[in-house]
């Protein structure tokens, strides 16, 4: 299905006075018709059935007149044939039979900018209720930038980890043609498919840096991680989005994760294990920091021969300064006040 975009309809302004101009003539003629037929005149007959029928019947062309606000489209359809889209702003006539269509009117996303608003809830809500005025309003397209919410979902990462993450979609409409026939409803196509490549993406990667683990399908072992790599995640998941939902006629401009953890059956566990990671860092940091310490204290003493020690000696030298150096309290030196030997 191909857009057909409608611009240059934008009389409605002038159609309007004109059929305001038609409702008085259709009164006066009525009146002018209602007085030759008392005067006896069969010509007022002439004037009298269009004056009344057009009063009867003069509201229906006014059914044409729409009004298109800026970044709003209407789909138009006549007797089941699409017509045109209404895209640009203005005050239009079309054909007061043409009825506007928009399969997902009723559809509220928990997005910023939809056309009905959100009422937070869910991540997708189908309202019903609503009155036939909201109703009529509801048939136009937003062509707004809006951004999807969905709920957040739990994923099994590629070590089989349970994580809970959420994205953001900014996404718009760009060709309402597709995006009122090729789907059911967009709205929902397009909540599902969110959900599906976040889905296949998160599924590549592990949590945090793991070894040989291949993120990027090229069989070399990298780096990639939920956590370290969210900008690359984020563009392989917009990426995943916009394939799917191309054919529906919406552009993705971006995504993002908005939230990302463990899920609370295994957080205990894995901030247990960062903690013990952490811990082992920490030590062997401190490990290397001794031992040059050390290696700088014999290298000075032998240097400068301010003691010559044997190995013994050494070894128990290098021993105390290993323990009052990586120790977690502090040293309680005892004094030797008699000779070295």
């Amino acid at each position: 299905m191909k857009e057909k975009v409608l611009s240059t309809r934008k009389n409605g302004m002038a159609m309007m006075f004109l059929f305001i101009l038609l409702y008085l003539a259709a009164v006066l003629c009525v009146i002018a018709g209602g007085m030759a037929m008392d005067g006896g005149n069969p010509l007022g007959a002439v004037l009298l059935v269009p004056g009344i029928g057009w009063l009867v019947l003069g509201w229906i062309p006014f059914c044409g007149l729409k009004v298109i606000g800026p970044q709003e489209a209407l789909v138009l359809t006549l007797f089941g044939k699409y017509v045109g889209t209404l895209k640009d702003a203005g005050f239009y006539w079309v054909n007061p039979f043409c009825s506007g269509v928009n399969p997902a009117a009723k559809t509220k996303l928990k997005q910023s900018g939809d056309v009905d608003g959100g009422d937070g809830r869910s991540a997708l809500v189908i309202s019903a209720g609503d009155s036939g005025s909201a109703q009529t309003a509801s048939k136009k397209i937003s062509l707004k930038i809006m951004t999807l919410n969905n709920n957040r979902q739990k994923i099994n990462d590629c070590l089989g980890n349970p994580v809970e993450i959420g994205i953001a979609v900014m996404w718009r409409v760009v060709d309402t043609a597709k995006a009122v026939f090729e789907v059911d409803n967009y709205k929902e196509y397009l909540s599902l498919q969110c959900d599906s490549a976040l889905r296949n993406i998160v599924r590549l990667y592990p949590y945090d840096v793991a070894p040989n683990v291949d993120t990027t399908g090229d069989g070399i072992a990298d780096e990639g991680s939920l956590r370290g790599s969210s900008e690359i995640v984020a563009a392989r998941i917009r990426d995943e989005i916009q394939e799917k939902v191309k054919e529906a006629g919406l552009e993705i401009l971006e995504a993002r994760i908005t939230y990302l953890a463990y899920a609370p059956e295994i957080a205990a566990v894995m901030l247990q294990r960062q903690q013990a990671s952490a811990i082992i860092d920490a030590r062997k940091m401190i490990v290397d920091g001794a031992v040059g310490m050390v290696e700088m204290a014999l290298e000075q003493l032998s240097k400068n021969h301010v003691v010559e020690l044997d190995e013994e000696r050494k070894a128990a030298m290098v021993s105390n300064l290993l323990v009052v150096l990586c120790g977690n309290r502090d040293a309680q030196p005892v004094v030797n006040s008699g000779s070295l030997y």
